[in-house]
């Protein structure tokens, strides 16, 4: 049986020794990153909320602790901006909102996006994804708002609306994209 060795050094770190690659094969290499900009991840910025806040407003207020700060590179580059929050209410048959905004503008209002209608025994997860083009370069704050629809009860954010055991942990993810 024959036997072949393994260059370990090079194989471990992923470098091709030199002599295995013509240089023409190189430099047309090194032309694709300019081809290929957009759409690139530049930068991530995030929230993790693990304790629990609530609200009985039946006007939409600021989620405490969950925003998200970024300043884009290029007014071209869009934002990504993922959420994904527990919610939970002390009433059953409820419906609770949730919006998104870049600033103090409403750039995702919710329609009932949220609707709790089994019990308050559970958590629920409302998330969402949405690409956001401000062309802008200045620092931008996003943020979520919610309320309590019909004003009664309590509205509950990473925990269950009957107890305080039962937790989670939401998020607000901000992503800028080479545009």
């Amino acid at each position: 049986m024959a036997l072949s060795k393994i260059d370990a050094v090079n194989f471990l770190t992923g470098t091709i020794p030199q002599g295995n690659v013509a240089n023409a094969s190189l430099n047309a290499v090194t032309a694709l990153p300019a081809a290929i900009t957009t759409g690139k991840v530049l930068q991530v910025q995030t929230t993790t909320k693990t304790d629990t806040t609530s609200t009985t407003s039946s006007s939409f207020v600021d989620i405490t602790g969950m925003s998200v700060a970024i300043t884009p590179s290029a007014t071209s580059s869009k934002i990504l901006i993922l959420y994904d929050v527990g919610l939970s209410n002390t009433e059953t048959e409820r419906s609770d909102q949730i919006r998104l905004l870049r600033d103090s503008t409403t750039i995702v209002a919710s329609a009932n996006l949220f609707r709790l209608t089994s019990t308050n025994s559970w958590i629920y997860n409302a998330s969402l994804n949405y690409l956001d083009s401000p062309s802008s370069t200045s620092s931008l704050t996003y943020k979520l708002q919610w309320l309590n629809e019909a004003g009664s009860g309590t509205s509950y954010l990473n925990r269950r609306g009957n107890s305080a055991t039962g937790t989670t942990t939401s998020t607000i993810t901000a992503l800028e994209i080479a545009g």
